[in-house]
């Protein structure tokens, strides 16, 4: 007999653990399933880690048969949310289910929950953020996915769907052989950019990591800020954020695009850690962090991901705009080839209608790879 489906709240140190171990229950038998580090996890849960808390509240729910867990579910109101996308929008996300049924119980919770704090509209998953993982993967279920992006069962588009959600927002990432040339018409461009004294693309200087990650961060937030779902990252989560991304930045991997001096565009690209990290199956004690370390030492993954690239909006549609993104891109394709034996290079995610930035992800022998939903529906 099927024991009773009871939905209860993550209360203690024990909850939380089965929150985050949930999820190699529902991906253990998934090839394509990369295990996260339980501690990074953990850390995106964490008030006292995570400064995404300074403008934000979050509750989680597990959902069990009973000792026995079968879901998991977060919820989440962002101040900067209420500010910067519309007012009244809740968020839930770190979505996993075994069951339909588990599916829209744990959905019904989290809305039960917003409604509490007068949200009336709803949108998801987001695991927490814009910034962490967003989306539902709705494409792509035959291949890994690269480091900070999600991966999902194919029965959850449909069990949200059935949950009364439609699609919000689409977000695209682009999968390229990077060992293919330009084509001349960019080769040119990206040359006549070279020649102008004006122009200097750099290498950040890791001795500077702070102030560098200072400068890509604020320049992410203006050239984004005009973006769907686009929420400021705070002085604290750049902080965050640089300490988190400092053990893969690699100085021949991100390049600062200035203009008459001045830093008007930026690319990051990191090594696909999924690669590294596969084996560790989520745990960096006691062994996993020292290969971890010894990896990151000088990494020979086969892919690259470009996880954020910006333009200040002052320069966006103009003709400098597309002939710095191409210039970044071109520097560090050749530093991926010859210095990281690196074959492929994902770009993304991108939103489906950023027209500028699709443009130049669809680069020779680009296409979409993997597909991710954003859903909302109001909670009239």
């Amino acid at each position: 007999m099927t024991a009773p489906l009871t939905i209860r709240k993550v209360a203690d140190k024990a909850d939380r653990k089965r929150f985050v171990d949930f999820a190699w229950t529902v991906y253990r038998d998934d090839p394509y399933w990369v295990p996260p580090l339980k501690d990074e996890v953990h850390g995106l849960l964490d008030p006292k880690r995570n400064p995404w808390f300074g403008h934000g509240r979050a509750e989680l729910w597990l959902a069990l048969r009973g000792d026995r867990v079968v879901g998991r579910i977060s919820a989440q109101v962002d101040e900067l949310v209420q500010q910067h996308m519309r007012p009244g929008t809740g968020q839930w996300g770190m979505f996993e289910a075994l069951e339909p049924e588990v599916a829209a119980a744990l959905i019904a919770t989290a809305e039960s929950w917003l409604r509490e704090q007068a949200m009336v509209r709803a949108i998801g998953p987001m695991s927490i953020s814009i910034w962490d993982e967003p989306g539902l993967l709705i494409k792509g279920f035959r291949q890994s996915p690269m480091v900070m992006m999600g991966h999902h069962r194919p029965e959850y588009e449909g069990w949200i769907e059935a949950a009364g959600y439609s699609k919000a927002k689409d977000l695209y990432t682009y999968e390229l052989d990077i060992r293919i040339d330009m084509i001349p018409v960019i080769e040119r461009l990206i040359r006549a950019g070279e020649a102008n004294p004006r122009i200097n693309v750099r290498k950040v200087d890791a001795s500077r990591f702070d102030a560098e990650a200072a400068i890509i961060l604020n320049l992410l937030n203006d050239a984004w800020s005009d973006n769907w779902g686009f929420v400021p990252l705070t002085e604290a989560e750049i902080a965050y954020a640089g300490k988190k991304l400092k053990p893969i930045i690699y100085e021949d991997l991100v390049r600062i695009a200035e203009y008459d001096g001045e830093p008007v565009a930026f690319m990051i690209t990191i090594p696909d850690v999924n690669e590294l990290i596969r084996d560790l199956d989520g745990r960096l004690f006691p062994f996993g962090w020292a290969k971890l370390l010894w990896r990151l030492r000088k990494p020979r993954t086969a892919r690259v991901r470009v996880p954020l690239m910006g333009v200040a909006k002052k320069i966006q549609g103009s003709r400098l705009a597309g002939q710095l993104a191409f210039m970044l891109i071109e520097q560090i394709r050749r530093a991926c080839v010859a210095d990281f034996g690196v074959t492929h290079g994902e770009f993304g995610w991108v939103l489906e209608d950023n027209q500028g930035m699709m443009s130049i992800a669809q680069l020779p022998g680009a296409n979409i790879n993997h597909v991710y939903r954003i859903y909302q529906r109001d909670l009239g």
